[in-house]
């Protein structure tokens, strides 16, 4: 039987409040209602998620060194706040070297000017931003693609 690819799903600060939070920006989704769309999502495209959500960056570190003894084959993040802070984050998800995309709900680009800047995207297979809840979606599907080195005319949709 083929083994499952992994793919952890991170969730940074403040995310546990979705549903609750500045509703205007982020929509009323909650990250549970988050987790169990790609529950779902992952069983028809055949790969199991691992979800982690936590308010503090040692722990999101600690989560993604979780790999070395447990290995992912990739990372979906939305690293909220610490995005543009975090270069200790950046280091983290390059010491695993798998794969990741980066999400945000929000459209960074159209928002303040410091939340322009992130120490990840450079690095990231991926950015998927604006798109709100959607985004983890996307993500997701492109991930399993780029993992199973699927072409365009592959594409299995959810």
């Amino acid at each position: 039987m083929k083994e499952l690819k992994r793919v952890l799903i991170i969730n940074g600060p403040n995310l546990n409040l979705l549903g609750i939070r500045e509703p205007h920006i982020y929509g009323h989704t909650t990250l549970k209602d988050i987790e169990n769309q790609l529950n779902q999502d992952a069983k028809r495209l055949g790969v199991e998620p691992i979800f982690y959500q936590s308010n503090q960056e040692g722990n999101l570190i600690d989560k993604i060194q979780e790999h070395f003894n447990n290995p992912y084959d990739g990372i979906i993040i939305n690293p909220g706040g610490f995005t543009h802070t975090s270069v200790a984050l950046r280091d983290a998800l390059l010491s695993v070297n798998v794969p990741f995309i980066e999400v945000h709900i929000s459209n960074i680009y159209a928002r303040e000017p410091f939340r322009h800047h992130s120490y990840l995207s450079d690095k990231a297979l991926a950015v998927i931003s604006g798109m709100g809840v959607l985004g983890y979606r996307l993500a997701l599907i492109g991930l399993v693609h780029h993992l199973n080195k699927l072409s365009f005319k592959d594409l299995q949709l959810p």
